[in-house]
């Protein structure tokens, strides 16, 4: 027996379990996930799309990025729907299976030269199945370890699921720039096959943790209860259409600064500045390592000083910094490209994305948190950051290689987000386990 409230050391250490179990997981998805889009600014572009040419070529293997988000949306009503009629625990082990899947296939492509259209057909088709599970996902993991949380430090254990996406990114990043060693021809060859091919060990790992882990608290309640929405999605709209929205507002800077500094810098420090794979990707390596320290940190102040005041301040001061930052990534000396990337994505983004998970999954209701979770995270992601890198080429094509205009389009993102924090509740002292009928919390919880 085993208190729900957190006074008990038994939950600490159920609810750390989950915790550790959903940012392994995360970190094992967004790693396949991740990879992609190095691989995009990279490898796709000459291996996949070789009758275009290289700017052509280019802006459509980002577009293959960008399929994937444009998925997501999919992924995220189809497993929010079972997620909030069957369980968070049953989605999470599915999404992992397709992600993991469509990632290894993915490394064993025939290229263009090999089997022709065929090629990018078949690169599009497994983009969208990653997609997929990655919509599905995101929602389920970060209900596993805030459901489970105790009083007062859900923004705390539902940051470790946020872990996964630097944590993601700094393993992709490291597995792509210790590939990018290898002489270009033999990169292009097989070495970036690895990335992808070495994903099946890491499924592995991530299916026996998730198969280890129990069902949430609040499910629990709401399936006692019997109050499962009969379709979840149509329910969402239909009862919380402004928390959606305000969600959505909130997710667009967040995920604009982490595609512009994980995914789009990369081929602009390359492309643009003519300096190496390697130096774009130590900058990012080195951010994402402080990310995966500083998300829990941001996420356990948003319990001590609110949502709302930790996500607001990680905004503006990204404001402030987004024209320095390319002033230094423009002088071309990679200790200044790095400073950038660090200050931006190591540093500065953390504040911005720890709450959030703890803060979207408090705005809705349990009968429909999984649906309105992944909905938040997964169509505003489209725009967000499926086509930043798009987007920054376009802004980058039309002013002649100068980045100026993308970063007017960063500012404009970051005063749409900080209205849409400015109108949202404060949330973080709400009662996540109460069922719509009122049914009484109990005090203990009985595992088995």
């Amino acid at each position: 027996m085993e208190r729900i409230g957190g006074e008990n050391v038994g939950q600490e250490v159920s609810a750390s379990k989950v915790a550790l179990a959903s940012a392994i997981g995360a970190t094992i998805e967004w790693y396949d996930f991740f990879i992609f889009g190095t691989a995009a600014g990279l490898v796709f572009n000459q291996l996949f799309f070789t009758n275009l040419d290289p700017i052509t070529g280019t802006l459509v293997a980002y577009l293959t990025f960008a399929v994937g988000f444009v998925a997501r949306p999919v992924g995220s009503i189809i497993f929010g729907h079972y997620g909030d009629r069957i369980g968070r625990k049953t989605m999470l082990i599915l999404t992992l299976f397709i992600v993991g899947t469509a990632t290894f296939l993915i490394g064993l492509l025939p290229t263009y030269d090999s089997i022709g259209i065929w090629a990018p057909i078949l690169l599009v088709v497994l983009r969208i199945f990653q997609g997929i599970g990655i919509g599905g996902e995101y929602g389920g993991a970060v209900l596993m370890a805030v459901e489970y949380a105790p009083e007062g430090r859900r923004g705390f254990y539902g940051s470790w699921p946020q872990v996964g996406v630097p944590a993601g990114l700094l393993l992709g990043t490291v597995v792509f720039g210790l590939l990018s060693l290898l002489p270009d021809e033999q990169f292009l060859a097989w070495g970036w096959r690895v990335a992808f091919l070495a994903s099946i060990a890491l499924f592995g790992i991530g299916m026996y943790i998730r198969l280890q882990i129990l069902e949430t608290p609040a499910f629990t309640r709401v399936r006692e209860a019997q109050e499962e929405a009969q379709v979840p999605f149509m329910e969402l709209l239909r009862t919380q259409p402004k928390e959606l929205i305000l969600g959505m507002g909130t997710r667009w800077i967040e995920g604009l600064v982490f595609n512009a500094y994980g995914v789009f810098i990369i081929s602009y420090v390359t492309g643009q500045l003519g300096l190496t794979r390697t130096t774009a990707l130590i900058g990012v390596a080195i951010a994402a390592a402080f990310g995966v320290v500083l998300v829990p940190i941001y996420g356990l102040l948003s319990d001590r000083f609110g949502r709302r005041t930790v996500y607001g301040v990680g905004v503006a001061l990204f404001g402030l910094f987004a024209f320095p930052s390319f002033l230094l990534i423009n002088t071309g000396k990679p200790v200044l490209i790095w400073l950038s990337i660090v200050v931006a994505l190591g540093l500065i983004y953390p504040a911005i994305y720890a709450p959030l998970a703890a803060f979207w999954s408090e705005l809705f209701d349990t009968r429909v948190r999984y649906t309105g979770v992944g909905a938040v995270y997964q169509f505003s992601g489209i725009l967000a950051s499926g086509f930043t890198p798009a987007i920054a080429a376009l802004l980058l094509a039309y002013a002649g290689g100068a980045p100026w205009l993308f970063v007017g389009y960063l500012i404009v993102v970051t005063l749409i987000s900080l209205t849409a924090i400015y109108f949202s509740p404060e949330t973080y002292r709400r009662d996540i386990i109460q069922t719509t009928s009122a049914v009484q919390r109990p005090t203990t919880v009985t595992e088995s």
